[in-house]
């Protein structure tokens, strides 16, 4: 029977960065992937002469050398810092509608204020004290739970306590009266996947505020070059890691864990096991669930599954502005409503006016794609059980009528985009859920609703000693809190030893 100290199953952001972090300190770690890859959706994948990007639209939390935001600090502490070159984006975000509406909000505060009161001059005075209330709301949340003061208090955090349990709806509507501002400024949600009628105020107000105070950024090479380094830097630390297989079981008693069984029946010792897994897919699949805790699967099942995505893949046999394409990552709008309508629609098979982002890299990095050409990661939101109703002979027909539909909302924008098109991929929720191995598809883990906001997550704890969840599951979605929730995980374990 091999030994380690810690097996942690699956290659994702969580997976990886929890690997890297228990190596750099000394530890033996086994690595299992069931790709051949490492990075889950922090990943690539090549269609004729372009290399895609699978998921990241922004990455958030960087910051800049002169000011660092946390990500950056802990990718210098992993050491993988210098193996990386980042893109620093200076548009917020673009927003176009079909009947000519156009936005660019810019990561510069006074900048955006001057363009959102141009737009929406009798909204002045609201805009203004909309963004004083999501920086102090920020500086709250970061205070309270980011620095963990001991001592909250109301006094202390007063927009916190007033707006903690709030979703971003009802806080926009106590601003604005202008539907098409209160759309532009909750666009974010998705990025999150919760429509504003679900979505905390904590969420859209930290994403805005750490994107604008420590600025988006591309990487040079895409996810794919952050997981490869996050890898190679664990592999350089002594790191073992296994790809094309994966756990077939974790091995407890007495509710200790003891140890994983890998999909070739490789019996492995280790008296910790990082899960990058769902924890439905853990309680459920790698473990036997008539040992997990009843409290643990009432915990689970109280929580609802995220929404998965339509996602296609377009290579364009131009340069961006050739398109009309002008800022990476722009919100594709046909309607201003920010209500549970939204829930329905995505929970249909067909494209009406769903939210699409369309995310270009080569605006910011002209060298990300071959020469003369460019491509762009479209994106709407499905809930994914839909999808599984569908007759397998159906599918197909199914899956590229959507595509069509988004391809016809994309020319609302790019009138001749169609024309271009090299190389083009479509993803469905079943495609991130085999890919993945994500329950219905679940882009986003648990879905980030108002009742489950970061004061009633999971965290990165389980129902077993031993066992520690990361990646999404574990808390907050996005690459950021994703790596860091590794780091997090590994800092537990550590502690732990330590403690011995």
């Amino acid at each position: 029977m091999d030994k380690y100290d810690v097996v942690v199953i699956g290659a994702g952001n969580g997976g990886l960065t929890a690997a890297a972090k228990l190596a750099q300190k000394g530890l033996n770690v086994m690595l299992l992937e069931r790709h051949n890859i490492p990075g889950g959706a922090a990943t690539s994948f090549c269609r004729g002469r372009f290399e895609f990007e699978v998921a990241l639209h922004q990455l958030s939390g960087l910051g800049t050398p002169d000011k660092p935001g946390l990500l950056r600090m802990e990718l210098d502490k992993l050491g993988v810092l210098g193996d990386l070159e980042f893109v620093e984006i200076t548009d917020l975000y673009h927003v176009a509608t079909p009947d000519g509406f156009r936005i660019t909000l810019k990561t510069d505060r006074d900048e955006t204020l001057a363009v959102l009161n141009d737009k929406f001059p009798k909204e002045k005075d609201a805009i203004g004290k909309y963004f004083d209330l999501m920086a102090s709301y920020a500086n709250d949340m970061i205070g309270a739970f980011i620095f963990r003061d001991p001592e909250p208090s109301r006094e202390k955090y007063p927009d916190l306590y007033q707006y903690a349990l709030q979703n971003s709806k009802e806080i926009l509507d106590e601003f604005f009266s202008d539907p098409l501002l209160k759309a532009v400024l909750s666009v974010f949600w998705g990025y999150i996947g919760v429509p504003p009628t679900r979505l905390a105020f904590a969420y859209l107000a930290m994403v805005l505020f750490q994107y604008m105070e420590f600025k988006p950024f591309h990487i040079k090479g895409g996810s794919q070059a952050l997981s490869n380094a996050i890898l190679n830097k664990f592999l350089s630390n002594g790191g073992t890691a296994r790809f094309n297989c994966g756990a077939k079981k974790i091995v407890v008693e007495d509710g200790k864990v003891k140890g994983v069984v890998t999909d070739d029946d490789i019996e492995i010792s280790a008296d910790f096991v990082v899960s990058n897994v769902s924890p439905i897919a853990t309680y459920n699949h790698l473990m036997d669930p008539a040992q997990v805790p009843e409290e643990a699967l009432v915990e689970m099942k109280s929580r609802n599954l995220s929404t998965s995505a339509l996602t296609m893949f377009i290579g364009f046999d131009c340069e961006p502005d050739q398109l009309g394409i002008t800022e990476s990552t722009n919100f594709l709008m046909d309607s201003t409503d920010i209500s549970n309508g939204l829930l329905e629609r995505m929970n249909r098979l067909d494209i009406d006016d769903e939210l699409m982002v369309l995310s270009c890299y080569d605006v910011t990095d002209p060298e990300f794609s071959p020469p003369g050409t460019c491509q762009a990661n479209v994106v709407t939101l499905k809930y994914g059980e839909p999808w599984l109703r569908i007759p397998p002979r159906q599918y197909n027909d199914i899956k590229f009528r959507c595509a069509d539909s988004m391809l016809k909302r994309i020319e609302q924008i790019y009138p001749g985009a169609r024309n271009h098109i090299e190389e083009i991929e479509v993803g469905t929720p079943l495609t991130h859920m085999r890919y993945l191995g994500h329950p219905l598809g679940a882009i986003y883990g648990y879905e980030m609703l108002t009742k489950d906001s970061l004061f009633f997550q999971p965290g990165r704890y389980s129902a077993f000693d031993g066992l520690f969840f990361a990646g999404g599951w574990a808390g907050d979605n996005g690459f950021e809190p994703t790596l860091r929730s590794g780091i997090a995980a590994a800092k537990s374990i550590i502690r732990r030893i330590g403690k011995r």
